[in-house]
């Protein structure tokens, strides 16, 4: 893996960077509670004084007639404008490795010729030559540090940044597979997805966590030396002084200019390349065999299980489930045991007489900027013992009524043939014992579908547990999320529904309200896990670090087990500050949501960059933070950024099925922005 090599100089303008981004920090963990709608950015693209200095500049560099000048300005003329591959040095009579390789590769060879602009010229960037240079540093290091943290924990950075930042160090950029994550294959046809026979055998190895993060030492010997075995480990100090640089970056003038204007030459580029190509686009959808908007492949990235059923199918099972169940005992309170008939008549109502409205799960205009009302959306007619009976994995019938809807929902997406989803269920990290309940419940149940694959999601509701003195410190809720996973990874034959159901999931997400003012900035200076007793809660870059942290050293021994890893996923950028995308951008392989990237151009032109898959959800956001009509999202597709639509939860915004819902707004997308199925297919951020 290459490393970033700073001069002498760069690393005493890193002090002073370190300094000005603790300023931009505290400003931003000021001002965290106040949610702007409108870009400060969004401002007119004809700037008269930026105008009349590219004038004169222009005027200096033409009046040059020395060859080194020249040389100078096609220099820079081709690193502005030749933008989409990679280039070097070249005659007219050939063509560089990059685009050799490329132009016979059978993917662009399927491309149809669309017709093109091209720029020419030698001064196209927008800005002076002199911060030209700035920004070109800036955003390599900046690219060259996701990179880092990407490897380090095995999630994926894009081939085409990669091939940029080789080409910029003069070194031949080559394809490393170790790099890259590991999926459990799809489940062959007669297969046992439960076969517990070929489980691997214990290695031996002890566990401890030290400063937020588990290290893995050989023996017990070598832990009782503090000698751990050779893993990447995160290093906190490091992990800081790059975001402090990122801070600096992202508050940088000059950059802020650049990065504005490339976003609306790409916005520009688009809308250019739809009036030029609308007929070829069209003819090509019509000449795509096989492919229309109701067998075009859709995978919904972003949904959330106990949510992940529609209100009416939620309240056709709670009926069926009373017909067929009256008189089973299924609920458990400190007084009596309760059968579903007595539940509902202690909650005042009969099955029969509910409906669609009356079950009172859809989020309207009622919850927007408020998280908590949303919360209570989960509870049908507003009973938290309905949601405990029918959407809770841990209850008194073992979550039985939960996994039949999830496999009723599974059942749906199979039916529906091109349909694929991927649940989040929950761990707390209020007990160690979560983990071992949940796959027992996941495997007893026998949940699997071929169309489903799965997440965990961690609430950030540490102040929630301490209040009720559930947890001494954070470092204990740390150790309750990661223990047991890692010791399913060194002993799998001792933790074999664990094991199983490890090999399902995908990745971790943390979710909660990013609207929350933590009023706390990550520093050196801030507590370490263990030390953090105190009742408030951590900012979400403290989580985001530690959960970061952890899941790099669990990659790194489970890919040397040749198990799956895990994808870093977090909910970031719906609410809240811009440093949570600025963690994210760090330390995350994707991210769902990413609503402020367009109160920010540096960041929101470097998910660009980076290409960073972003699942979106405007009918969510609708509900909760931003209205339909001003979310960014198709604003995003036609600057170039990765994002894919999501449901999140189709029980409070959906009233049709998931699959049906998802048809429609696919076919949104494809009609909007002319993008025949085919295309839609491979760019889909799985």
């Amino acid at each position: 893996m290459p490393l970033l090599k700073l001069s002498a100089e760069e690393k005493q303008i890193d002090d002073a960077m370190r300094s000005f981004a603790e300023k931009v920090f505290a400003s931003e963990v000021k001002d965290e509670g106040g949610r702007q709608e409108i870009s400060p950015f969004d401002v007119d693209e004809i700037c008269p004084i930026s105008h009349l200095e590219m004038q004169a500049h222009i005027f200096q560099m033409e009046a040059r007639s020395t060859l080194e000048g020249r040389r100078k300005r096609r220099f820079f003329g081709r690193k502005t404008v030749n933008l989409s591959i990679p280039q070097s040095e070249t005659s007219s009579t050939k063509m560089s490795h990059i685009d050799e390789y490329i132009s016979s590769s059978p993917t662009y060879q399927t491309v149809p010729d669309f017709q093109r602009v091209q720029i020419t010229g030698d001064y196209a960037s927008g800005v002076t030559v002199e911060d030209f240079e700035v920004v070109c540093k800036g955003l390599y290091r900046a690219l060259c540090i996701r990179e880092k943290y990407m490897q380090k924990s095995f999630q994926r950075f894009p081939n085409t940044p990669s091939k940029y930042l080789r080409n910029i160090e003069g070194e031949p950029w080559v394809a490393n597979e170790n790099f890259y994550p590991v999926f459990t294959p799809p489940v062959k046809k007669g297969e046992d997805p439960f076969r517990t026979d070929d489980l691997p055998e214990n290695l031996g190895y002890h566990l401890r966590m030290k400063d937020g993060v588990v290290y893995i030492y050989p023996s017990e010997a070598a832990a009782s030396k503090d000698e751990p075995k050779l893993l990447p480990y995160p290093n906190l100090d490091t992990f800081l002084d790059d975001m402090n640089f990122l801070l600096a970056l992202i508050a940088q003038g000059p950059v802020k200019t650049y990065a504005h204007r490339r976003l609306k030459f790409l916005s520009s580029k688009f809308q250019v390349h739809e009036m030029l190509n609308e007929m070829d686009e069209l003819k090509e959808l019509k000449n795509n065999p096989h492919r229309d908007f109701y067998n075009c492949r859709k995978v919904d990235t972003h949904i959330h299980a106990a949510a992940c059923m529609n209100q009416k199918h939620l309240l056709r099972f709670i009926k069926k489930s009373y017909q067929v169940d009256a008189d089973r005992v299924v609920y458990g309170t400190k007084e009596k045991n309760l059968t579903l008939k007595e539940l509902f008549a202690k909650l005042k109502m009969h099955p029969y007489d509910l409906t669609v409205d009356s079950l009172d799960v859809h989020a309207g205009r009622q919850t927007f900027q408020r998280f908590d009302k949303f919360n209570d959306k989960y509870n049908p007619v507003g009973a938290s013992e309905l949601r405990d009976l029918y959407l809770k994995t841990d209850n008194y019938i073992d979550g039985e009524y939960f996994a039949t809807i999830i496999k009723e929902v599974g059942t749906d997406l199979v039916e529906a043939k091109y349909q694929h989803a991927e649940p989040r269920l929950s761990i707390y990290g209020r007990s160690p014992d979560e983990w071992r309940k949940l796959s027992t419940w996941f495997v007893r149940n026998r949940i699997h579908c071929p169309n489903m694959t799965w997440m965990i999601q961690i609430p950030r509701i540490y102040d929630v547990f301490r209040s009720k003195n559930f947890l001494p410190h954070f470092g204990k809720m740390l150790e309750n999320i990661f223990l047991p996973i890692f010791e399913a990874t060194i002993n799998p034959q001792a933790h074999p529904d664990l094991s199983i159901f490890l090999k399902r999931i995908s990745g971790f997400d943390s979710v909660d309200d990013e609207s929350k003012h933590s009023g706390h900035m990550f520093s050196s200076k801030s507590p370490k896990p263990h030390e953090w007793t105190m009742e408030s809660n951590p900012s979400y870059t403290y989580y985001a670090y530690y959960m970061y942290a952890n899941i790099m050293v669990l990659n790194s021994l489970r890919k040397e087990r040749g198990m799956n890893t895990f994808l870093f996923r977090p909910h970031c950028g719906e609410a809240g500050a811009l440093t949570h995308l600025l963690t994210a951008f760090m330390t995350a392989d994707n991210i769902s949501h990413g609503l402020n990237l367009k109160k920010s151009p540096v960041l929101q032109y470097l998910f660009f960059l980076a290409q960073i898959p972003i699942a979106m959800s405007p009918l969510s956001n609708n509900s909760l933070f931003l209205e339909y009509a001003k979310n960014p999202f198709l604003d995003f597709l036609q600057k170039g950024l990765m994002i894919s639509l999501s449901t999140d939860d189709p029980m409070q915004f959906h009233f049709t099925k998931v699959h049906e819902r998802n048809l429609k707004r696919y076919e949104y997308i494809l009609l909007v922005c002319g993008f025949p199925p085919r295309i839609l297919e491979l760019n889909q951020a799985i």
